[in-house]
């Protein structure tokens, strides 16, 4: 993917105290910075903000014709009789160290975006096993029997394995 900032404007106002903000604007990526801010410092938070600004944009584009929501659906109606609630399934660009995670609270479930490119059957046994903390928030007993419905499950755990990447959550 490419970059969709194309030139980066600072604007230093000695009445900005101590943070530094950003938006994006036709490609330009206008900073506002404190007067007295340091080269280094403003350096390092500028990577940050533009990896959070592109991070936005490629998250955006992702789950804009994703079918996450539809497959999620699919699969709730098919090894949950169609009983679980959430809120929403994306895609998260942010997440390394893990293949999914669920947020109880919100009934929110992220999905790395590495799986987009994985065969469909590991990234189902991902939502099952999200979808599955729905109903048991931890990895007990009854949580994997759950999972274990789910024909591919040993066989997409070992895949996963061989990736490297920490087991979903």
């Amino acid at each position: 993917m490419f970059s969709i900032i194309k030139s980066v404007v600072i604007k230093k106002s000695p009445r900005r105290k101590r943070t530094v903000s950003a938006k994006l604007v036709d490609g330009v990526m206008e900073v506002l910075a404190p007067a007295n801010i340091s080269k280094a410092d403003l350096d390092k938070v500028i990577e940050n903000l533009k990896r959070r600004i592109e991070n936005k944009k490629k998250k955006a584009e992702i789950n804009r014709d994703s079918q996450l929501p539809r497959r999620a659906e699919e699969l709730n109606k098919k090894y949950f009789k169609g009983q679980l609630r959430f809120n929403r399934i994306e895609y998260s660009v942010i997440q390394r160290k893990r293949f999914g995670t669920c947020e109880l609270r919100n009934g929110t479930i992220y999905i790395n975006e590495c799986l987009r490119k994985m065969p469909q059957w590991v990234e189902d046994y991902v939502i099952i096993h999200e979808l599955t903390h729905l109903v048991c928030p931890g990895h007990d007993r009854r949580f994997w029997q759950l999972v274990r419905r789910y024909p591919k499950a040993e066989r997409a755990i070992g895949y996963l394995m061989a990736k490297g990447i920490k087991e979903t959550t």
